[in-house]
């Protein structure tokens, strides 16, 4: 379509144009309109974005620490005094209202990469000194692991960018980063921000294009560790084309999390944290505590108070500042959690107390925006452990509530997944609480409140629902290999073929 906007590659520290004949268009879910049109990598212009980022990669992996902190800090800066114009352009991509990506989008992913900037730059790449004996003693390095892959997610696109990034870079390694097709626009802009803060060519690269395009980074012989955010289906064949090639991974994967309403809770906060762990950013986030239980003798009250409160969702144009629930990323996730929908209704026979077998948008949207993929908050209640909504990933703003009777069986119910990402409870009982997070399996738990991830927080799921950790002092050791040395200074070597 003439006069879009036209979206290229990005290496060797400029903007490059792709080989390959085909195009797409990245398109505004809130009014069906295209935004952009994509210019996708070929293999071969993937191969230039690696060879470009191992031609950078002797120089800044010897970089001083707390050289390299200073650039990413620069880049800070860049992004918050820039938040506003790259919110928007991630509300435009996304469809998720202004009021998050403004707030909560850059925002965290600039506070990712201070906290990694900061921390490198104060010894936390330092190793560990043990003295053996007198004459003896082992010290430890870490060391960057090379050119590593980042493939990213549609859901926060900007911020699990920086969350890939900062500690990739931070670390000395380089990166090629391939953003996800349906929220691509973030990426150059990220890339062209990192080389205004002074990041030299070649150590943050972007490719665009689809899943074969990412097959074929994550697969190359020449990349050292893949950082995948997506759904477990992909991850799965991600993590195994790595392990083929004996690559570091890290798997930031799905979920159906389990959110526990206590028989002492407080009901309103309860059902404030449940509004959170299902319709913030459309139920589009993948640590949603998508499986609500609350004590049998309390569910009426719980879904009168959670109708009274849904009152307060506020669709409508993603730039307007009072709007807080937006559309879906796509059509085709759009048509995904409407027929999930459908079937809780037709097959699983769940009870609705909120929404409708047909996914109707919601009421009295502006004319902009009433084109755009929007489902309105679902609420199934009385559900059963079998429904196919309660057991698998919808990914949209469908909460199911499940009626309990005594704690343990909540707990083992809770459990009874694949899944195991996330998890909360909600109670007045602090000793309580502790004791049931114990129980749970899942990385990621909160305790009278939902969501929060702060940098300093190393997150990660367990079971089907990831690898490894992003976050954290933790989240720093994901992009470093260890080497230990032992110095024996005594004189004499040991050895068994001594003269008898």
């Amino acid at each position: 379509m003439a006069g879009l906007r036209e979206v290229h590659l990005y290496y060797d520290g400029k903007p490059q144009p792709a080989t390959s004949a085909t195009t797409f268009q990245s398109i505004d879910p809130a009014t069906e309109e295209p935004l952009a049109t994509i210019h996708p990598a070929s293999n071969s212009d993937v191969d230039a974005a690696i060879a470009s980022a191992h031609a950078a990669f002797p120089a800044w992996s010897t970089t001083p620490p707390l050289t390299r902190a200073r650039i990413l800090l620069n880049a800070v800066q860049l992004l918050r005094d820039r938040n506003d114009a790259l919110a928007r352009q991630e509300t435009y991509d996304t469809g998720k209202p202004f009021s998050e990506t403004s707030t909560v989008d850059v925002v965290t992913g600039a506070d990712v990469l201070e906290y990694f900037a900061h921390l490198v730059a104060s010894g936390g790449l330092n190793g560990e000194t043990t003295q053996l004996r007198e004459d003896a003693w082992v010290y430890t390095t870490k060391a960057p692991l090379g050119v590593c892959a980042g493939i990213g997610a549609w859901n926060y696109p900007l911020q699990i960018a920086l969350w890939k990034s900062a500690p990739c870079l931070a670390a000395g390694n380089c990166m090629v980063y391939k953003p996800s097709e349906f929220t691509p626009l973030h990426a150059s802009a990220l890339a062209e921000i990192y080389a205004e803060a002074g990041l030299p060519p070649g150590v943050f690269n972007v490719v665009q294009g689809a899943g074969d395009v990412g097959a074929y980074l994550t697969a190359h012989e020449r990349i050292a560790k893949v950082s995948f955010t997506g759904q477990v289906s992909t991850g799965a064949k991600v993590a195994a084309s790595a392990a083929g090639g004996m690559k570091y991974v890290t798997m930031e994967l799905g979920g159906k999390s389990p959110l526990l309403v206590l028989p002492d809770a407080d009901l309103d906060a309860a059902v404030d944290g449940a509004m959170m762990a299902n319709f913030f950013s459309s139920g589009q986030v993948c640590t949603n505590g998508t499986r609500v239980f609350v004590p049998q003798d309390r569910l009426r009250e719980f879904e009168r108070r959670l109708l009274e409160k849904l009152k307060h969702v506020r669709a409508g144009d993603p730039l307007d500042e009072n709007t807080n629930f937006g559309p879906l990323v796509s059509k085709v996730h759009y048509d995904k959690v409407a027929a999930y929908i459908r079937h809780g209704v037709e097959v699983d026979r769940a009870q609705l107390l909120v929404g409708s077998a047909d996914a109707p948008p919601p009421a009295n949207l502006p004319a902009r925006v009433q084109r755009g993929y929007w489902i309105s908050p679902v609420v199934f209640t009385n559900c059963t452990d079998t429904m196919r909504v309660v057991r698998e990933e919808i990914f949209g703003p469908v909460m199911t509530i499940l009626g309990y009777d005594d704690l343990p069986s909540a707990i083992a119910r809770a459990n009874n997944t694949s899944y195991g990402l996330a998890a909360g409870v909600f109670t007045r009982d602090v000793n309580a609480a502790h004791k049931v997070v114990a129980q749970l399996e899942a990385g990621i738990t909160w305790v009278n409140t939902w969501g929060e991830s702060p940098a300093e927080m190393s997150v990660g799921g367990w079971k089907r629902s990831g690898v490894g950790v992003e976050n954290g002092r933790r989240g720093l050791d994901a992009w470093v290999r260890n080497k230990s040395t032992l110095v024996e200074m005594g004189g004499v070597v040991p050895t068994v073929f001594a003269k008898i």
